[in-house]
């Protein structure tokens, strides 16, 4: 065992790269729950995106248009799940389940051709003086751009969600639909743009992960992220901060358990590995008594005829 292997700076800074998918999946999934919607289909539009952004990523040559094409991907998965539950009716648990599924096997169809193949590299942003401080700069000024844009975005949703008006009709929607429904907003338009907003997030929280965190296709390589995801919004109580500052500890389980692996610790490679599910399961346990953050009408189906 030789811990003095582990680079502190490095270890910090590869955190915030392991942290980036899982949160961009979880502030999307924040906003669908806020809307009163529980989509338990991350999983499947995480895989999806990955795999689409993957592939337009390789045929174009731009890590860019696959992050579009991954987003584009995850938003239309979502659209399957907001017909089902929208205007089908379904149940939401069934549907997200049936989601993960469809989009765990869609992704293994469609990446048998990608299999071994390297995507063009995304560079990391340089900025000039920031980026060469001693032990500051690699940790906070050297990374993709994508993983700045994940905590522009949750900035971006705790204004919203906070103080305009689009945020206060939104939680409007997921706490009383019908009193919603009943002052004339349109409670089936708003949950579906907030479905198709969560799945253009877990879009790109895949994407992240097959071009930039693990550059490479590999079936299944979601690993259950989507489903840490999903903990991780009851785990901030639907708070944006929060989810961020939760997908850093469980990011930092993550690494922090590589790392480990890596200097021998004398701990079997099996239980490092569940540990960031063992920790996820933990704190559901602990958080699951108090409700009191939850959207009102979370999970429950509108139909405007009542």
């Amino acid at each position: 065992m030789d811990l003095s292997a582990i680079n502190p700076v490095l270890l910090i800074a590869s955190l915030m790269v392991a942290a980036t998918p899982l949160l961009l999946a979880a502030i999307g999934e924040l906003v669908v729950e806020k809307s009163g919607v529980l989509n338990l289909g991350v999983e499947g539009m995480m895989i999806t995106g990955a795999i689409a952004g993957f592939a337009v990523a390789v045929e174009s040559g731009s890590p860019l248009l696959g992050f579009v094409a991954a987003a584009i991907a995850g938003a239309a998965l979502s659209v399957l799940f907001a017909i089902l539950t929208q205007f089908a009716q379904a149940n939401q648990v069934a549907s997200g389940l049936s989601l993960t599924l469809f989009g765990l096997g869609l992704s293994a169809l469609l990446g048998q051709s990608y299999v071994g193949v390297k995507p063009p590299q995304m560079g990391d942003i340089h900025i000039p003086v920031l980026s060469d401080l001693p032990v500051v700069g690699p940790i906070l000024f050297g990374h993709d751009i994508i993983l700045y844009f994940g905590i522009v975005l949750t900035a971006a949703v705790w204004w919203v969600l906070k103080y305009s008006r689009l945020g206060l009709v939104l939680r409007a929607v997921g706490e009383n639909h019908d009193a919603a429904h009943a002052l004339g907003y349109k409670v089936l338009k708003i949950r579906l743009m907030a479905i198709m907003f969560g799945g253009a997030c877990a879009g790109l929280g895949g994407a992240y992960i097959s071009l930039i965190r693990v550059p490479q296709w590999t079936e299944g390589m979601t690993a259950g992220i989507g489903w840490i995801a999903l903990a991780l919004v009851v785990f901030a109580s639907w708070k944006p901060w929060r989810a961020l500052l939760g997908a850093y500890l469980f990011g930092g389980v993550t690494v922090v358990q590589l790392n480990l692996q890596a200097a021998g610790v004398a701990i079997p490679v099996e239980y490092l590995a569940m540990s960031p599910y063992l920790i996820t399961i933990i704190v559901l346990v602990i958080l699951s008594a108090d409700k009191s953050s939850a959207p009102a009408s979370l999970g429950r189906n509108f139909h405007a005829s009542r």
